[in-house]
């Protein structure tokens, strides 16, 4: 029986190891679909700036800011930080500014939560928004993964510095 279970469990880490292969790729699936929705939404935003001016002074409750300065700000968040989150470029940063962004995007109007936002919260109400929230929180947690900006700045960067350490003091004479 202890044999069995030895080759279970090594079967059982070899297919682990496998598929942990899946992380970079489910990470950069995660980035890429959070940042083409936020950017589609940016660029409807952009295309209809009167629509998007009403909605944002009538529709919108977003806390803190007027309608004009949540529309020009939202418009412009949904352009820029997207990009950021797909390259992967400052992706925990990114994942978090866009976190933030969901919640405010979700308490800020109301009609996303019909039957109230505690029940739409357990219930089926804004479901992308969940969704994106769930992903953004893994890229949050674990960072924007292997196939991102961030890691060849961080290879480029750990190969100068074993590089400078490795070299030999220069003589001067």
């Amino acid at each position: 029986m202890n044999r069995w279970m030895s080759h279970v469990d090594a079967r059982y880490q070899q297919l682990a190891t496998a598929l942990s292969a899946l992380g970079p790729l489910a990470l950069l699936l995660f980035r890429v679909w959070v940042a083409l929705a936020f950017w589609r939404a940016g660029v409807v935003k952009f295309s209809d700036p009167t629509g998007t001016l009403y909605l944002f002074n009538n529709e919108y409750r977003v806390p803190l800011l007027s309608g004009n300065v949540a529309a020009f700000l939202g418009t412009w968040i949904e352009l820029i930080a997207p990009w950021f989150l797909l390259l992967g470029l400052g992706g925990r940063l990114a994942a978090v500014f866009l976190f933030i962004y969901n919640v405010i995007a979700v308490v800020s109007y109301p009609d996303l939560w019909p039957h109230g936002f505690w029940a739409g919260l357990i219930g089926s109400d804004f479901d992308d928004h969940k969704i994106w929230a769930m992903m953004l929180l893994a890229i949050i947690a674990w960072g924007s993964g292997a196939l991102s900006i961030d890691r060849l700045i961080a290879w480029v960067w750990s190969s100068a510095i074993r590089g400078t350490r490795a070299r030999p003091a220069e003589s001067v004479h």
